[in-house]
């Protein structure tokens, strides 16, 4: 072998899964480094979190800081702001580089979860953090007193439509179905706010402006409209985040890594967790839980493969 590890499994990605899956790693006594751009991932841009076991309520980002401080409470090493850029398998061992450089282990965990689905209409690139958002739990407070719209109808539509709507003057909610998708609890909750307005069968055609943003142009049965607004906030769903990923690793349809049941992939020593993969619900509670299994199927890959018998 070339080249020595520097640890036992690299984790690339630090939400829910990533975070569950660093506990499991650390308290196997695995040598564990977690890479990550942030810390939290979608979780943390979540308002209210109503379902994950032992809270009746609390904040997405609340919900991830006891994440992390649960973490921190282990020997795991956090590699926070580097972003992954690749994935390579050479004999034993797996390369991760990274913006800060590459490490090796052989075993990796990828838990990189989603990224926001863009519009991919005039003016929305432009535009971006210049009004146009993809986050409202982190944003929405820089359009307190403004008129906005929120493009989607699922969940997280809704629920940026209700944060905005205590803060905006107006929000625009619009939707290219034929009614509002999600839970009902949140549809009625946005139904019944007086300050949101729905809009179905939508279609977003430009976000304009000069140095901000000032309007959205979209037609509504084939009739064109234009709305002044200050704020576009984008929740049409995420796509996976896996363009790092070696062709080896099989993908399904939707771009989402393909897991069995133990969370292996098609590679040797990949393995993935979250909302990366091919699991069909998404949610937080879900996310942790893949995560504990993936890093108790990399303690057993390691195991049974002699890899913990020093190297």
């Amino acid at each position: 072998m070339e080249k020595q590890p520097h640890a036992d499994v690299i984790i690339i990605g630090a939400g829910p899964a990533g975070l569950s899956a660093g506990v499991y790693c650390a308290r196997k006594m695995l040598r564990t480094l977690v890479i990550s751009e942030n810390v939290g991932g979608q979780a943390a841009w979540s308002w209210e979190v109503e379902n994950y076991l032992g809270y009746q309520l609390i904040t997405g980002a609340e919900l991830v800081e006891r994440f992390r401080a649960h973490l921190e409470t282990f020997d795991v090493d956090l590699l926070e702001g580097s972003r992954v850029t690749s994935v390579r398998r050479s004999e034993q061992l797996i390369g991760v580089a990274h913006s800060m450089g590459e490490h090796l282990a052989p075993a990796v965990i990828v838990a990189t979860g989603k990224v926001p689905r863009p519009l991919g209409v005039p003016g929305e690139r432009e535009f971006r953090g210049r009004g146009v958002a993809y986050c409202a739990t982190c944003d929405a407070p820089l359009f307190r007193g403004k008129r906005v719209a929120v493009v989607g109808g699922g969940n997280s539509a809704l629920d940026a439509a209700l944060q905005l709507g205590e803060l905006a003057t107006e929000v625009h909610l619009m939707t290219i179905e034929d009614r509002l998708g999600g839970d009902e609890v949140r549809r009625q909750a946005v139904l019944g706010h007086g300050r949101i307005k729905v809009y179905y069968r939508a279609q977003i055609r430009a976000i304009r402006g000069d140095r901000f943003v000032k309007a959205i142009d979209f037609e509504v049965d084939g009739k064109a409209q234009s709305l002044p607004v200050e704020g576009v906030f984008v929740e049409i769903g995420s796509i996976p985040s896996t363009d790092f990923l070696p062709p080896e690793v099989k993908l399904n349809h939707k771009g989402e890594v393909m897991v069995d049941s133990n969370n292996r992939t098609s590679v040797p020593g990949i393995f993935a967790a979250g909302d990366v993969t091919d699991v069909q619900e998404k949610q937080i509670i879900i996310a942790a839980g893949e995560g504990a299994k993936a890093a108790l199927s990399a303690y057993a890959y390691l195991r049974e493969g002699g890899f913990l018998e020093g190297w």
